[in-house]
């Protein structure tokens, strides 16, 4: 009886490579708000995670998993972007939405995002929701053109 070892084929590693990226950055307008963000690019589409924590929360504590949404840009029209909700949770779709939209367009490529931010809950105004929102999505397309 012979004795043949099978040879394994080597793995080897191809694109795209997946790095997550993990920043946390205090939310502007929010006082000792800090918002959490969670990134992977794929070769195809990204997906993005977006959280807050404020000193007064428990490291024990289960918060909400918050809204889950895709977006595309509509290829036939540049300023145009089409969504479709996974996971509905009243609190956070409006802004989850738009963050998902806002990115798609931005980067040209399918996104998901899932968001468990409260706008309401922070008691901001709109001023401050819109400029937190702009630091969100601003960090995420520098991420994404520094890794292209």
């Amino acid at each position: 009886m012979s004795t043949e070892t099978a040879s394994v084929p080597r793995t080897q590693q191809v694109s795209p490579d997946l790095k997550p990226q993990e920043l946390s950055f205090p939310l502007p307008k929010a006082l000792h708000t800090t918002g959490h963000v969670h990134l992977t690019f794929l070769g195809h589409c990204a997906t993005v995670f977006l959280a807050t924590s404020t000193p007064g929360d428990s490291g024990g504590s289960v918060k909400p998993l918050g809204s889950f949404v895709y977006a595309m840009p509509d290829r036939k029209n540049s300023k145009s972007t089409i969504s479709t909700t996974i996971y509905t949770s009243p609190s956070s779709i409006e802004y989850t939405t738009r963050v998902a939209k806002i990115v798609a367009r931005r980067i040209g490529m399918p996104v998901y995002v899932g968001c468990s931010i409260d706008p309401h809950a922070l008691e901001l105004t709109v001023e401050e929701e819109m400029e937190g929102l702009s630091q969100i999505v601003n960090l995420v397309v520098e991420k994404y053109e520094a890794q292209k």
